[in-house]
């Protein structure tokens, strides 16, 4: 898997950062954008408490490069007892909240774990597929 960790921010940030804060922390600047841990991860060795307009050009293009193909090789799970949903699926405004129902396509209902909605394990998900479940019925 490649991951964009900056995918809210125009190529070239770093250059253009370099620009306009040349005194900053590199650590810093990438702190604006990440977490200061996942930036310490990406940071090379004695950059971090260096300022940015002392790094070069071809160095900084190459941490956003880095940070823009982040590549993960999920090695295996944790199996069936550890699995769990996290997050995703259909936004919330992308339907009514009282009928269930899609704003676009009239007769197509989202319920459940289809909805981006997150709650605690221990069966908070359950009743909202069952609750969810049992508006969309009703209206449909």
């Amino acid at each position: 898997m490649h991951i964009d960790r900056l995918p809210q921010v125009a190529g070239g940030f770093l250059l253009a950062r370099k620009r306009a804060r040349p005194k900053a922390g590199l650590r810093g600047v990438l702190g604006d954008m990440l977490s200061l841990r996942l930036a310490d991860v990406f940071l090379p060795p004695n950059a971090a408490a260096r300022p940015i307009g002392e790094v070069p050009d071809r160095d900084l293009a190459n941490l956003e490069m880095a940070l823009r193909a982040w590549q993960v090789c999920p090695t295996g799970t944790e199996g069936y007892a550890k699995a769990e949903v996290t997050l995703g699926g259909v936004a919330t405004t992308a339907f009514s909240q009282r009928t269930m129902q899609s704003n676009t396509v009239p007769g197509l209902f989202v319920i459940g774990e289809a909805v981006d909605v997150t709650g605690w394990p221990g069966g908070y998900n359950f009743q909202w597929a069952w609750a969810s479940g049992f508006v969309a019925g009703e209206v449909a």
